[in-house]
């Protein structure tokens, strides 16, 4: 039995990419021709790269996109301003070390504007645009399966706050209405819809670091139900979803354990769960899924996350083969594929990681679920 590879998401752009984006994202003039040939350019070499590294699902790399969930700003009504911002609890309580990422630009700078009106869809064209560059260079390249990832209802009014709505039940429903037609027009188009949840996990320390665990998880319950009001009618065969506690390097001291969150998460309608399991405050939770198999659907298939994004180590393949063999123990390794913690480029123009290393890290993932695989 092979076990297939993939990743999360978004891979690092180049230089003349990042400048087409924030030219945009700045309001200042630039040449739409030239953007949309940019663009098509590096989707279609993001593949091949993909492709070299073994790669069996691919993605677009996010190329076009700011980032996996302020996008939304540019493709729908209602944000305007600018949110406030709230460095996550573990930070927060190591002040030194914040203090050095912030002189050291170890975060990234992007708008985050509040949602000031009624959010509605300007339409598919951008998201047209990146579906026509995808699956060109998965034709161009060989690459026989994609995927396409688009915010969930959660991660949005977490990063884009309310302030129009009368609640944030309203400010979710609203949101999920708004997102139904991304998330069809992309399984329609044959590719993967992976949905990018860190609000199940991140959020806890992030936006309701005030709130106990409880309290927490009635609220990523309504998170998920929008989600899944967007879904319906959809194939949850199609559909991944990914968790996480927040792509950076940093102590992790604060993240609510995967045991906690466990029960929600599975009650997503995606069949594909993609986790962290190389952050070094998760690596040992491989033994929730062992302990709690008896409450993963046969439908689910494990995703976990085999090589960091905050590290510019490259694991051994050995490394990723052990990680691996947990879970196809767990399930069965025809239930198991291999992916990266979280994604490489999760802001245009900014990551810890080299581009290059970043590709080897992906071929190391791919020798790894290799060794996985002749040892089943």
């Amino acid at each position: 039995m092979t076990i297939r590879t993939t990743h999360v998401g978004s891979l690092p752009r180049t230089q003349e990419t990042v400048d087409f984006i924030f030219a945009r994202e700045r309001g200042e003039p630039y040449d739409a021709a030239a953007f949309d040939a940019q663009m098509t350019t590096a989707c279609a070499e993001t593949v091949r790269r993909q492709v070299e590294a073994g790669i069996d699902i691919v993605s677009d790399g996010e190329t076009s996109k700011i980032s996996y969930a302020t996008y939304v700003k540019d493709r729908y009504t209602g944000f305007s301003g600018d949110s406030p911002r709230n460095a996550p609890a573990d930070l927060k309580r190591f002040p030194g070390f914040l203090e050095r990422l912030k002189n050291e630009g170890g975060t990234p700078q992007y708008a985050r504007p509040m949602c000031t009106g009624d959010v509605r869809s300007k339409g598919q064209g951008e998201l047209g645009t990146d579906i026509a560059n995808l699956k060109a260079a998965m034709a161009a390249h060989g690459a026989a399966e994609g995927f396409m990832n688009a915010a969930s209802p959660g991660v949005i009014s977490l990063f884009l706050q309310n302030d129009h709505y009368p609640s944030r039940d309203e400010y979710l429903a609203a949101l999920s209405d708004a997102m139904r037609d991304e998330y069809r027009t992309i399984v329609d188009a044959g590719l993967f819809l992976q949905l990018d949840c860190p609000d199940l996990a991140l959020s806890r320390h992030m936006l309701f670091a005030d709130l106990s665990d409880a309290e927490f998880l009635k609220i990523a319950e309504t998170h998920v139900e929008a989600l899944n009001a967007a879904l319906d009618g959809i194939d949850p065969s199609r559909v991944r979803v990914h968790i996480c506690w927040g792509n950076y390097e940093g102590p992790h001291v604060c993240d609510i354990p995967m045991d906690t969150v466990f029960s929600t998460f599975l009650k997503v309608r995606a069949s594909h769960l993609l986790f962290e399991t190389s952050n070094p405050r998760h690596a040992h939770e491989w033994q929730v899924f062992r302990d709690r198999a008896s409450e993963i659907p046969d439908d689910k298939i494990l995703v976990p996350g085999v090589v960091d994004t905050t590290s510019n180590f490259v694991e051994h393949p050995e490394v990723v083969a052990e990680r691996l063999g947990r879970f196809a123990d767990i399930v069965g390794a025809d239930r198991v594929q291999a992916s990266s913690d979280c994604g490489f480029g999760t802001f245009a123009g900014f990551g810890t990681i080299d581009p290059d290393i970043a590709y080897a890290k992906l071929g190391s993932l791919s020798e790894g679920a290799a060794l996985a695989s002749a040892r089943r």
